[in-house]
This record gives C-alpha cells, sequence and structure tokens, in this order.
C-alpha cells in the first residue's frame, strides 16, 4: 500500500520510517523541507505539497502541532483537500480537542472521503518499533479499513467510538502522565538533601506503588537529569507538554467543568519553559523543580 505521512516531526517521522521498514511505500511531506530529504534518504517519495502527496496515497496519515496546523495543512490553497480525494481514507493522529477532529471529519466527508481519527500513545522509541497504543474514534468500517497499517504501528489499538471519541481518550491518558513529572519533581525536592544516589531513588520508586509504567522504562534518564546531566535526546519535551495540557484544561472547560491538576501542572512548565527548559525531555522535568529548590534545605 502506498500511505502518506503529513507532518514530519519526531514522531510523524518515526511513523514514516516504521512504515518505509514494514515494506510500505511511503509519501512524505512536511512544511520543513529538511525533515522530508532526510526520509527521502531513506526510500520515501518526497511531495511537493499535501495535495500531491494525497494525490498520490491511498491512505494518509497526519499528525500535526495543533488545530491551527491541521487547518492549514488539510484546507490551504494546495493542502490535502485540495485536489481529487473522493475514496480515500485519512488518519489524523494529532492531539487535540474532539471538536477539531468532528469539524475536519464533516470536510473530509464533504471531499467523498472519509476520516478516522486515531492519536496514538508513546514516543519515538515505539514509533520505531510498532510498539504504539491507538484510539481511534470514527465509523466502524474506517477501522477495519485502517487496521491493517494501524497494527504495523501499534502494539495495540482500539475502536473507542465515534470522530472525537479518541481524542477525548488520548487527552485523558495524557493527563496523568503529565502531572506525574510535577509529583515526581516535588517529591524528590523532599529527599534531595539526604544526598542518595538518584539511581537509587529512582530504583525505589519504581518499585512502589507510587512509581507508573514510564519510571521503569526511562528511570534510568530520570536519575541522570536528577542529577542535571543530559539524560539523551528528547522524545517528548516539555513544550510538547504544556501543548497538551492547555488542550485538556480547554477540553475541561468545554465539558462544564476544571481541571485543577492540570492547571496548576501547566503553570509550573510555563514557568520551566520560560527559565529554559522548553525543549527538554520530560524525563528532566522533575529536576526543574528540585534543582529550584536545591539547597534550601539540610539534613
Amino acid at each position: 500500500m502506498k500511505v502518506g505521512v503529513a507532518g514530519l516531526g519526531r514522531m510523524g517521522a518515526a511513523i514514516a520510517k516504521r512504515l518505509i521498514d514494514v515494506g510500505h511505500d511511503v509519501v512524505v511531506w512536511n512544511r520543513g523541507v529538511a525533515k522530508s530529504k532526510a526520509l527521502g534518504e531513506q526510500g520515501a517519495i518526497v511531495a511537493a505539497s499535501p495535495k500531491e502527496l494525497a494525490e498520490q496515497a491511498d491512505l494518509v496519515i497526519t499528525i500535526l502541532t495543533d488545530a491551527a496546523a491541521i487547518e492549514s495543512v488539510y484546507n490551504g490553497p494546495a493542502g490535502l483537500l485540495a485536489g481529487d480525494v473522493a475514496g480515500k481514507l485519512f488518519v489524523e493522529m494529532s492531539t487535540v480537542q474532539p471538536e477539531t477532529e468532528r469539524l475536519l471529519a464533516k470536510q473530509v466527508q464533504d471531499r467523498q472521503a472519509s476520516l478516522l481519527e486515531c492519536p496514538v500513545g508513546g514516543t519515538v522509541g515505539p514509533a520505531l518499533n510498532g510498539k504504539l497504543l491507538g484510539f481511534a474514534g470514527g465509523t466502524k468500517e474506517d477501522f477495519e479499513r485502517a487496521k491493517p497499517v494501524l497494527d504495523q504501528l501499534c502494539r495495540r489499538v482500539d475502536h473507542v467510538g465515534p470522530v472525537g471519541a479518541g481524542s477525548s481518550m488520548k487527552l485523558a491518558i495524557n493527563l496523568p502522565l503529565a502531572v506525574f513529572w510535577q509529583s515526581f519533581g516535588e517529591a524528590y525536592a523532599l529527599v534531595q538533601h539526604l544526598g542518595l544516589d538518584t539511581s537509587l531513588v529512582v530504583e525505589m520508586f519504581t518499585e512502589s506503588s507510587g512509581g507508573p509504567n514510564v519510571l521503569r522504562a526511562r528511570g534510568s534518564a530520570v536519575a541522570k537529569a536528577l542529577q542535571l546531566e543530559d539524560p539523551g535526546s528528547a522524545t517528548f519535551d516539555c513544550d510538547s507538554i504544556r501543548k497538551d495540557l492547555r488542550t485538556m484544561v480547554a477540553e475541561g472547560k468545554n465539558l462544564g467543568f476544571a481541571l485543577p491538576l492540570a492547571q496548576q501542572t501547566l503553570g509550573v512548565f510555563d514557568q520551566a519553559s520560560k527559565d529554559g527548559w522548553g525543549g527538554k525531555d520530560c524525563t528532566e522535568l522533575p529536576a526543574f523543580w528540585s534543582n529550584k529548590h536545591r539547597g534550601r534545605t539540610t539534613s
């Protein structure tokens, strides 16, 4: 199958690489040409515009920054919907509010095409290895049509309801993780005056009921970050988490209630970004808070 991927950030590029590796003909497009060129060197066909990508591909995956980017890439003068896309299936993987996906689904349907939303959980490593989690919203028919490709990207993909349901699930899944990074930073601030090896501290948390899966998977990186050492390349940075938290808070307001933990965490990460931590990986964020209060206590 010829699969198009529009939006080559960390996750989009990893998804495109995975599709190349499992044998698909892959067409790519990105606003910045350098990322497209890099995938072109690995075997992808580089499209000159979203319109050209959609015309060449049987199935189009998009994973974009926000609602404004979705509007531009789909509905711009040379956007995905600018050409003849009748009968094509679009799989939209961005993390946005459900209403954005519902509006997009109608625009796609007006062009006699279909849209399945399927935001994914996971970072670059799982994307490269086909180990993401997928939360699909759309018709059962469109889900079954996309599932052979989604199964190559995800270790588990579930159909959770109509368009919009996938976005609701993705925001819900991401909220405890975002709050965890701040809560762990506060927890470590309570014990950093003990002078314990950070690897030992992380190990004890990992073995406790307070240790989530992400700490088991990335504990060594967290331990390095707590020592203010570079834990490695960023996979999900502070500014990306801030964007997701803003989306969560907005969706809560849309549904008629507040998300006080998400709002408070957003405030801390806004400060972290202001202090130069915006591009740092999520594993480094606990170090922001503990370092901010380093030396204020004594054993």
